[in-house]
Protein backbone atom coordinates (compact mmCIF):
# COMPACT_ATOMS: atom_id res chain seq x y z
CA UNK A 1 0.00 0.00 0.00
CA UNK A 2 1.29 3.48 -0.77
CA UNK A 3 2.17 5.93 1.98
CA UNK A 4 -0.81 8.13 1.13
CA UNK A 5 -3.32 5.38 1.88
CA UNK A 6 -1.29 4.37 4.94
CA UNK A 7 -2.35 7.70 6.48
CA UNK A 8 -6.02 7.05 5.70
CA UNK A 9 -8.33 6.32 8.62
CA UNK A 10 -11.90 5.12 8.09
CA UNK A 11 -14.20 5.71 11.04
CA UNK A 12 -17.88 6.00 11.91
CA UNK A 13 -19.51 9.27 10.92
CA UNK A 14 -20.41 11.64 13.76
CA UNK A 15 -22.75 14.61 13.92
CA UNK A 16 -19.75 16.94 14.21
CA UNK A 17 -18.63 15.80 10.73
CA UNK A 18 -21.51 17.80 9.25
CA UNK A 19 -19.48 20.91 8.38
CA UNK A 20 -16.74 18.91 6.65
CA UNK A 21 -19.30 16.94 4.63
CA UNK A 22 -21.13 20.11 3.60
CA UNK A 23 -17.78 21.60 2.54
CA UNK A 24 -16.90 18.55 0.40
CA UNK A 25 -20.37 18.48 -1.17
CA UNK A 26 -20.17 22.22 -1.91
CA UNK A 27 -16.77 21.79 -3.59
CA UNK A 28 -18.13 18.96 -5.73
CA UNK A 29 -21.48 20.50 -6.69
CA UNK A 30 -20.71 24.21 -6.49
CA UNK A 31 -23.57 24.96 -4.10
CA UNK A 32 -24.25 24.42 -0.41
CA UNK A 33 -26.95 21.93 0.61
CA UNK A 34 -26.59 22.22 4.37
CA UNK A 35 -30.28 21.53 5.12
CA UNK A 36 -30.14 18.39 2.97
CA UNK A 37 -27.11 17.12 4.90
CA UNK A 38 -28.65 17.94 8.29
CA UNK A 39 -31.53 15.64 7.30
CA UNK A 40 -29.26 12.92 5.86
CA UNK A 41 -26.69 12.86 8.64
CA UNK A 42 -28.56 13.81 11.77
CA UNK A 43 -32.29 13.18 11.27
CA UNK A 44 -31.98 9.92 9.32
CA UNK A 45 -29.14 8.51 11.43
CA UNK A 46 -31.47 6.49 13.65
CA UNK A 47 -32.85 4.54 10.67
CA UNK A 48 -29.40 3.59 9.35
CA UNK A 49 -26.99 1.11 10.94
CA UNK A 50 -24.25 3.18 12.64
CA UNK A 51 -21.47 1.44 10.72
CA UNK A 52 -23.15 2.30 7.39
CA UNK A 53 -22.16 5.97 7.72
CA UNK A 54 -18.40 6.37 7.38
CA UNK A 55 -15.84 9.10 6.87
CA UNK A 56 -12.28 8.98 5.61
CA UNK A 57 -9.73 11.09 7.44
CA UNK A 58 -6.15 12.02 6.68
CA UNK A 59 -4.20 13.72 9.45
CA UNK A 60 -7.47 14.40 11.29
CA UNK A 61 -9.14 16.05 8.28
CA UNK A 62 -12.30 14.55 6.76
CA UNK A 63 -11.56 14.03 3.06
CA UNK A 64 -14.44 11.71 2.12
CA UNK A 65 -17.62 10.04 3.26
CA UNK A 66 -20.08 7.30 2.35
CA UNK A 67 -23.64 6.60 3.45
CA UNK A 68 -25.23 3.19 3.12
CA UNK A 69 -28.41 1.49 4.23
CA UNK A 70 -29.84 -1.95 4.87
CA UNK A 71 -33.21 -2.37 3.20
CA UNK A 72 -36.39 -3.14 5.01
CA UNK A 73 -39.29 -4.55 3.07
CA UNK A 74 -40.04 -1.33 1.19
CA UNK A 75 -41.27 -1.98 -2.35
CA UNK A 76 -41.04 -5.73 -1.67
CA UNK A 77 -37.25 -5.50 -1.41
CA UNK A 78 -35.95 -8.19 0.99
CA UNK A 79 -33.76 -7.54 4.03
CA UNK A 80 -30.65 -8.97 2.37
CA UNK A 81 -30.39 -5.84 0.20
CA UNK A 82 -28.03 -2.98 0.99
CA UNK A 83 -27.69 0.40 -0.64
CA UNK A 84 -24.89 2.83 -1.25
CA UNK A 85 -26.78 6.08 -0.89
CA UNK A 86 -24.07 8.70 -1.29
CA UNK A 87 -20.32 8.85 -1.65
CA UNK A 88 -18.28 12.04 -1.68
CA UNK A 89 -14.55 12.72 -1.89
CA UNK A 90 -12.93 16.13 -1.54
CA UNK A 91 -11.82 17.09 -5.08
CA UNK A 92 -8.28 17.69 -3.77
CA UNK A 93 -8.14 13.98 -2.79
CA UNK A 94 -9.99 12.30 -5.66
CA UNK A 95 -8.46 9.54 -7.78
CA UNK A 96 -6.24 8.31 -4.95
CA UNK A 97 -8.19 5.22 -3.86
CA UNK A 98 -10.12 6.77 -0.97
CA UNK A 99 -13.55 6.03 -2.46
CA UNK A 100 -12.57 2.40 -3.02
CA UNK A 101 -11.44 2.00 0.60
CA UNK A 102 -14.66 3.63 1.85
CA UNK A 103 -16.84 1.46 -0.40
CA UNK A 104 -15.03 -1.76 0.51
CA UNK A 105 -15.34 -0.95 4.22
CA UNK A 106 -19.06 -0.24 3.82
CA UNK A 107 -19.57 -3.50 1.91
CA UNK A 108 -17.85 -5.46 4.69
CA UNK A 109 -19.97 -3.70 7.31
CA UNK A 110 -23.22 -4.39 5.42
CA UNK A 111 -22.35 -8.08 5.08
CA UNK A 112 -22.60 -8.34 8.89
CA UNK A 113 -26.31 -7.52 8.59
CA UNK A 114 -26.91 -10.39 6.18
CA UNK A 115 -26.67 -8.23 3.08
CA UNK A 116 -25.63 -10.19 0.01
CA UNK A 117 -26.65 -7.72 -2.71
CA UNK A 118 -25.89 -3.99 -2.84
CA UNK A 119 -27.59 -1.44 -5.07
CA UNK A 120 -26.79 2.15 -5.90
CA UNK A 121 -28.18 4.72 -8.32
CA UNK A 122 -25.92 6.61 -10.71
CA UNK A 123 -26.76 9.23 -13.29
CA UNK A 124 -26.35 7.62 -16.72
CA UNK A 125 -24.14 10.52 -17.85
CA UNK A 126 -21.82 10.43 -14.81
CA UNK A 127 -19.11 8.39 -16.55
CA UNK A 128 -16.54 8.76 -13.77
CA UNK A 129 -18.94 7.37 -11.17
CA UNK A 130 -20.12 4.62 -13.53
CA UNK A 131 -16.51 3.60 -14.14
CA UNK A 132 -15.79 3.66 -10.40
CA UNK A 133 -18.69 1.34 -9.59
CA UNK A 134 -17.85 -0.90 -12.55
CA UNK A 135 -14.29 -1.22 -11.23
CA UNK A 136 -15.78 -2.14 -7.82
CA UNK A 137 -17.60 -5.04 -9.50
CA UNK A 138 -21.06 -3.49 -9.88
CA UNK A 139 -23.08 -4.41 -12.99
CA UNK A 140 -26.40 -3.20 -14.37
CA UNK A 141 -29.20 -4.46 -12.20
CA UNK A 142 -32.62 -5.72 -13.14
CA UNK A 143 -34.52 -2.70 -11.81
CA UNK A 144 -35.37 0.31 -13.96
CA UNK A 145 -35.47 3.85 -12.60
CA UNK A 146 -38.76 5.49 -13.63
CA UNK A 147 -39.41 9.22 -13.38
CA UNK A 148 -42.58 11.30 -13.67
CA UNK A 149 -42.03 15.06 -13.80
CA UNK A 150 -45.04 17.00 -12.55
Amino acid sequence: MNSFLDKLEIRLMREDDLDAIVDIDTKVLGESRRDYWVTKIIKQAETRPPDASLVAEIDGRVVGFILGEVSGWEFKVPNNIGWIDTIGIDPDYQNRGIAKVLANTLVENLKRYGVDTIYTLVNWNDWDLLQFFHAMGFTRGDMINLVLKV
